[in-house]
């Protein structure tokens, strides 16, 4: 979740989106009306298809009833079937080639004509087809036969049979039609025709409905059953449509199956249906939506581009002030954001500039004042000497004077000057090694022995490795000195003062140790607190521990103030144990370091 709460991807998503939502919404308007205008063209092809469909099947049975009334109204035709029926045997040979004859002349008038078939009264059966001599069906139970026997001369349309109904030759599919035969002049019924054409001729017909390879054309009669049907698909079709139609009407109607479209054929009273599966109507809508898709793709990545630029190209000025801000929050004052962009962000660069400029010269003038400062409080600090010890060492001399003890005065009066020369030489260094600390505390210890009357023992256990670390100068005899006045001197017995070494956690510690009469816990905490700099703490307590207090803080201050806030004093404290002080310092710089 953090890489979205950058301004760049915040940018690119918030433009991303806004195209991608626009494009859906265009996208879908687009489809819909795409879907609409192709559902429209398509109704209109089809009820131009079943219109135009319906024309063609009335001309062709339009053709075929001329062939019918041209048969019906040939007189000499009838005439010869009217004397077949008292001939004799021998004429009536010669009348049957002649009728055969009459009945071919007819066939050839057409080419999808396979059989022209003529039933009398007196079950006398003249044919002419494309079967060669084979032989004839049995009729006389059949119901299109007993069809055509009642009609009262008007066209019998059969419709489709796989093979025909009175020639046993033909085994193909074929439309069959007919009607009563009447001798015109006295209208009496001479018997019924029958005519088989090729159903590919209907086929070809009906093929103008298609809307696709998988539409079909299905006829029904009046009644609603099928009579010719180009396929057998079983897809579920809307009931009664052929009743609610009117010759010269056309119908449309869509279900989730198919589009169903019917008109009336007038020659026949049959409701034709032009059938088209809701497959073949997806195949338009599926290029539609590949042109669509394709589209999408193309205009998404070019929004995604899009968005990457505008988003880089408003962020990239914020990257570089925020590097620069980083380099700011390091110490790093001198750099300078250099871009041109927009003109708010121009102003808001300037502004950083300057303002970074401004903070630069503010920090050199505080780092100078604070430098200035702290060469002043380092020079106060080192320039707070004692003044107690050196009364009480003239003091001890004048009373030795006054015992007459000059060996004993002279060894003293020697380490007094040694203390003297090195406590007051701060001008070559206010750094020394350790060695040169411990050489003071060794001076300062034959004074203390002599006051004390050999009450006081020194113990100094640091390891020959440290001996020439740099430590701040006059740091240990301090601290050495509160040990031996508060906690030694009031002692009743011998007291012993351990100076050792210890390395720790990448620190140098030298550890001051009493056996003397230690601290009070309330003094040992405001003791504590006055180190760790708590306002007021130097004046908690009397005057004793307002003394002890400065001497520590002194030196902790001078740690501190050399090698940083994490190194200087720490004290532990037990009432009638002694008091630990650890001074801690860094490992790293020696004196030969420096060489």
């Amino acid at each position: 979740m953090k890489n979205f709460q950058s301004i760049h991807n915040r940018l690119f998503l918030i433009f991303l989106l806004s195209s991608l939502g626009l494009l859906a919404i265009v996208s879908f308007a687009y489809y819909q009306r795409a879907t609409d205008q192709i559902k429209e063209k398509v109704v209109t092809i089809a009820e131009k298809n079943i219109s135009q469909t319906v024309g063609l099947f009335d001309l062709l049975l339009k053709g075929y009833d001329s062939v019918t009334k041209s048969l019906n109204s040939n007189y000499d035709l009838m005439r010869l079937l009217q004397n077949y029926a008292i001939a004799d045997t021998v004429e009536a040979v010669n009348l049957e080639r002649r009728i055969t004859d009459s009945i071919g002349a007819i066939f050839y008038s057409r080419s999808d004509i396979l059989g022209i078939h003529i039933v009398t009264n007196e079950d006398k059966v003249f044919s002419f087809d494309r079967s060669n001599g084979a032989s004839v069906r049995d009729y006389s139970e059949m119901a299109w036969f007993a069809e055509l026997q009642q009609s009262t001369g008007e066209m019998r349309w059969l419709g489709v049979y796989p093979e025909s109904l009175m020639s046993g030759g033909i085994r193909q599919p074929v439309f069959a039609f007919g009607r009563q035969l009447y001798e015109l002049t006295a209208l009496k019924s001479i018997g019924v025709f029958l005519i088989e054409t090729d159903v590919g001729a209907i086929y070809s017909a009906l093929s103008n409905a298609s809307l696709g390879p998988g539409s079909y054309v299905i006829i029904q009669d009046a009644s609603g059953q099928d009579i010719i049907r180009t396929s057998e698909d079983d897809t579920e079709l809307p009931a009664n449509l052929s009743n609610s139609l009117r010759e010269g009407e056309i119908i449309v109607h869509g279900t989730d199956h198919a589009l169903v479209t019917a008109a009336k054929i007038g020659m026949a009273e049959w409701t034709m249906l032009g059938v088209t599966p809701s497959r073949e109507l997806q195949l338009e809508l599926k290029e539609t939506q590949q042109f669509l898709l394709t589209v999408i793709l193309v205009l998404v990545a070019a929004a995604t581009i899009l968005a990457t630029l505008v988003s880089r190209s408003f962020s990239s000025p914020f990257k570089r002030l925020i590097q620069q801000m980083k380099q700011v929050e390091l110490g790093n004052f001198k750099g300078r954001v250099h871009v041109e962009s927009y003109g708010e962000l121009n102003v808001l660069v300037g502004s950083f500039n300057r303002m970074v400029e401004q903070m630069d010269e503010l920090i050199e003038r505080i780092k100078l004042a604070s430098i200035s400062e702290k060469h002043a409080e380092l020079q106060a600090l080192q320039a707070q000497v004692n003044p107690h010890f050196l009364f009480n060492t003239l003091d001890m001399i004048y009373w030795m004077l006054d015992e007459r003890e000059n060996d004993r005065l002279g060894g003293v009066i020697l380490a007094l000057s040694k203390i003297f020369r090195y406590s007051s030489d701060w001008e070559e260094a206010s750094r020394v090694s350790l060695q040169q600390e411990l050489e003071q505390i060794k001076h300062y210890f034959t004074i203390i022995e002599t006051r004390l009357g050999g009450r006081a023992n020194l113990y100094i256990e640091v390891e020959e490795r440290w001996l020439k670390t740099l430590v701040p100068k006059m740091i240990l005899q301090p601290i050495v000195e509160n040990a031996v006045k508060y906690g030694l001197e009031p002692l009743n017995r011998s007291g012993v003062l351990r100076v050792y070494s210890r390395h720790a956690a990448g620190k140098l510690e030298i550890i001051v140790e009493d056996d003397g009469v230690g601290m009070e816990q309330e003094t040992l905490e405001r003791v504590v607190h006055s180190l760790a700099g708590r306002e007021n703490a130097e004046k908690a307590g009397n005057e004793r521990e307002e003394r002890r207090s400065i001497g520590l803080l002194n030196v902790h201050r001078r740690i501190s103030l050399m090698f940083g806030e994490s190194y200087g004093l720490q004290i532990q404290s037990t009432l009638d144990k002694g008091t630990i002080v650890t001074a801690s310092f860094p490992v790293l710089d020696r004196e030969e370091d420096k060489r």
